[in-house]
């Protein structure tokens, strides 16, 4: 069973802090965030937010993290509130204090506080329920979620019928069930989710129509976790491609708009994110890039 390999070659496990260096949701860092059509960054400390192609538009002076659900952008501010907008970006509201990492999606936001404690805000509203503890990182997908727990075991719970589980099951569960050992971040997006593992090995689960998954499963659906990728140091995926940052900062991309196996898209790469068509990397030197499927680069000027 691949779960008992995973945990046989990373026995030790991983605890991994919350700090900008750990994945979030769709994105290799904090930094950026993309989902469906919609973008954010934090550059040079400031916070941008745009749509599609658009112009990204200053949205504040500071923040933590940011992040996109199908409707919201959110923003998470030093004094660890987590704030919500909506298309008019000169508006916010708080939707939850004592913060300290979190991930958006399609269906709602994955809260983590400094304990670990992982809670459930639905569609950004209402007040955010306890569903887990010791939570070290989380990912929101189109109908699964899931979360690494202090030690490395991924848990998720959702739907399953894409093989979105990794386990070979394709019925889902209520609770949450540990689905792969030895993990350091998890990613997850339009049926799939992709994981690195300690020594960063990437491997992938899920709908694999246009390849976003790897090899395995290709043109339809994957059900097991299989190795896409090794010497990665960071992972995002969007609704039909993936990607992933070596540990030369090298980034490498795979699924609709490229190849099945990885290939090289860009040098001196900091953080990644990616939505339906769109890729964002923010590089070395600062600057900001964007593209769709299979497009080459281009720098983004920001007001």
């Amino acid at each position: 069973m691949f779960r008992s390999q995973i945990a046989r070659r990373h026995a030790c496990g991983l605890i991994l802090a919350v700090t900008a260096g750990s994945a979030a949701a769709d994105s290799s860092s904090p930094l950026l965030a993309a989902y469906y059509d919609r973008q954010m960054a934090i550059v040079g400390g400031a916070v941008y937010a745009w749509e599609g192609t658009d112009r990204p538009k200053h949205l504040a002076a500071t923040g933590v993290q940011v992040g996109v659900g199908r409707d919201a952008y959110y923003l998470l501010d030093v004094s660890g509130a987590l704030r919500m907008y909506g298309d008019d970006l000169a508006r916010s509201r708080a939707v939850a204090t004592g913060v300290a990492k979190f991930a958006a999606g399609d269906a709602g936001v994955m809260i983590i506080a400094a304990d670990g404690a992982l809670h459930w805000l639905s569609g950004g509203t209402g007040a955010p329920v306890r569903i887990a503890d010791d939570a070290v990182t989380a990912a929101v997908g189109d109908g699964a979620n899931y979360y690494v727990a202090r030690g490395g075991a991924l848990f998720v719970r959702g739907k399953a019928h894409r093989g979105q589980y990794g386990d070979g099951k394709l019925l889902a569960t209520d609770a949450f069930v540990s689905t792969a050992a030895g993990v350091a971040a998890i990613t997850a997006h339009t049926g799939h989710a992709i994981l690195m593992t300690a020594d960063g090995d990437v491997l992938g689960t899920g709908g694999n129509i246009y390849g976003p998954v790897g090899r395995h499963g290709l043109g339809d659906k994957a059900d097991r976790w299989s190795l896409i990728a090794t010497g990665a140091r960071a992972i995002a995926t969007g609704a039909s491609h993936s990607l992933a940052i070596l540990k030369d900062d090298t980034l490498i991309a795979w699924g609709r708009g490229y190849r099945p196996d990885p290939e090289p898209v860009m040098t001196d790469v900091a953080a990644v994110a990616a939505g339906t068509y769109t890729t964002i990397a923010l590089k070395r030197d600062g600057s900001l890039w964007q593209w769709g499927w299979g497009r080459p680069p281009r720098r983004l000027e920001l007001p």
